[in-house]
Parts: structure tokens; C-alpha cells; sequence
């Protein structure tokens, strides 16, 4: 069964005349009769009573009428969600953040935009460790992430630069070697414990933190770890030792920690949006290209 024989057979239940059908379907009478009687000989039953001014429903008919009725119409807005869909204005896009990059001012605002331009598509955000977002990138249990990269990320895995940041140093006020200056020299940290992530769960800024100690001409003295940036400045403040972290973390102001820039260096950390390799989904490929725009701003 076609979908041009129930249009057919749904206008001459309407006109209930054969040539006024046709004629409304730009066809003749002849092959309209033709395709309403090779429906009826596909169905195994008789749709319309030939009379003489015309057809009337049998009861089949009647029956057959109230349940394809809707189906032209649901048959165009599929075409059309298809469609959409292709263009990426609906649509699914499961996206995963870190914590510390969700802190960026950069990260919302791209995800404002996106929700903005492109409101039809659901947007589900889970937070995760980066270990645990490039996982599920790779076996497609995301469409995308928003983390750091790093050398070591996976074959398979894409990822396009959003924005970078500074680190700064977090100390506790009690521990500050110098209260009124707005930058420090990461030297006069040497003999402090380094409290960081372990490296396993955040490469990037594990492994940044280190370089800038060395750059400094030291070794660190590796503190007590904490899995997140928020435990990471509690143990800070409770005078554990001193932390590198993003810029961004600013804006997590903890009673007793207070942050400064590092002198005479400077380490950035890049954000960037990680996808899998290969074809993407409409969904997926606009908000990449909405993050690329976005970065591209001055």
C-alpha cells in the first residue's frame, strides 16, 4: 500500500464523486478509478459503492477512512522532522562537562548560545572526571565533551579548542609569603606541599601543575590529593599545603584561601569540546561549529 493511494481514496471519500476528486488531484478519471480499485483489490474489500452521482463509503470504507485519515499528515511531519532533524534543528545532544571547565565563563555562555539558536534539539549535561567523559565519548555513551586535552587522549577522539586560561596559585591566607602582592614566584612554594587531583583522573592540570614547579626550579613535594577542585581549595584552606588551578576558579571564593598569579611564568590550560572521530550527528556538528564561532571571537 502506498501512501498515494490513501490520498486518493481519502479525497473521493471527501468530494464522493470520482471526477471532482481527480480533478482536485490534477489527474484524470480514469487511473484515479484504476488506483482506488487496486487498493481495494491489495485490501480485500470494497471501499466505495458506485452510484450514480458518484461513490459513496461502505462500511469497510467508513472504517478503513477513520484510521488513515491522520496519515497523510503524520507522514508530512516526519518528512519534515527528518529534515529538521538533518539540519540539526532537532534532535538529541548528550553532552558531558568537567566541573573545573564548567567554571569558565566561556563554557556557559557557549551553551547558552547553542540552547538559543538551536532550541528544538534536548540537551542532557552530565558532569563527570575527564577519565570518565573520554570514556564515554569513545563508546558513544556522549556525543560530546567539554574538558582539558591532553596528549594522551584517545585514538578515535577529536577535540577543537575552545578557550585557555592562566593557572594561578591558591594558598591559604595564613600560609601567604607575601599578603599584599597580587602575583607570587612559585620558588618561594618549594618547601610547601602541592595538593592536586590524582593525575589519573585529570591529566592535564596534574601534569601543568608539575611543569610549572620544574619551570620554577623545583621539585614539588606532593601533598594530599582530592579528586575535585572544590575538595582540592578545602584542603587548601585548611592550611594542607598550596594547589595550581585554573583562572577560572576565582570565582570560588573559600574563607581563608586567597589566589595569586604566578610571577615570571605563565602556564595556560586549554578547554576544549572532545568528540569521536568520524561522522558526527546533525546535533552534535552544530554545536561543535557554535563553539569553534565562539572561540574565534576576539
Amino acid at each position: 500500500m502506498e501512501l498515494r493511494h490513501i490520498r486518493y481514496f481519502l479525497m473521493v471519500a471527501e468530494e464522493g464523486n470520482f471526477t471532482r476528486a481527480a480533478e482536485r488531484l490534477g489527474i484524470g478519471q480514469p487511473p484515479l478509478s484504476l488506483q482506488i480499485r487496486d487498493l481495494e483489490q491489495e485490501l480485500g474489500v470494497q471501499l466505495f459503492h458506485r452510484i450514480p452521482r458518484g461513490a459513496e463509503l461502505t462500511e469497510a470504507g467508513r472504517i478503513f477512512r477513520h484510521r488513515v485519515a491522520a496519515l497523510p499528515i503524520a507522514a508530512q511531519d516526519a518528512v519534515e522532522a527528518a529534515r529538521r532533524a538533518a539540519r540539526g534543528e532537532i534532535g538529541e545532544l548528550r553532552l558531558g562537562i568537567t566541573a573545573a571547565a564548567a567554571l569558565n565563563p566561556v563554557v556557559p555562555r557557549l551553551i547558552r548560545e547553542f540552547r538559543r539558536e538551536r532550541p528544538g534539539i534536548a540537551l542532557t549535561i552530565v558532569e563527570a572526571n575527564s577519565l570518565r567523559l573520554r570514556e564515554d565519548v569513545t563508546h558513544d555513551r556522549l556525543d560530546a565533551a567539554i574538558l582539558r586535552p591532553t596528549p594522551t587522549d584517545p585514538v578515535g577522539m577529536i577535540s577543537h579548542e575552545l578557550t585557555s586560561e592562566p593557572m594561578l596559585i591558591a594558598i591559604s591566607a595564613a600560609s601567604d609569603p607575601a599578603p599584599d602582592a597580587a602575583a607570587l614566584a612559585l620558588a618561594r612554594l618549594a618547601e610547601m606541599p602541592l595538593i592536586l587531583t590524582p593525575r589519573s583522573i585529570g591529566i592535564s592540570l596534574h601534569d601543568a601543575a608539575l611543569a610549572a614547579c620544574h619551570n620554577a626550579g623545583f621539585q614539588p613535594l606532593l601533598g594530599q590529593s582530592a579528586p575535585q577542585i572544590a575538595s582540592i581549595l578545602s584542603l587548601v584552606a585548611a592550611d594542607l599545603g598550596f594547589s595550581l588551578v585554573p583562572q577560572s576558579m576565582r570565582q570560588l571564593a573559600l574563607e581563608g584561601v586567597v589566589y595569586k598569579a604566578l610571577l615570571d611564568q605563565e602556564q595556560r590550560l586549554a578547554i576544549s569540546i572532545s568528540v569521536r572521530q568520524g561522522p558526527l550527528s546533525a546535533a552534535t556538528a552544530a554545536f561543535v561549529a557554535r563553539g569553534r564561532a565562539l572561540a574565534r571571537r576576539p
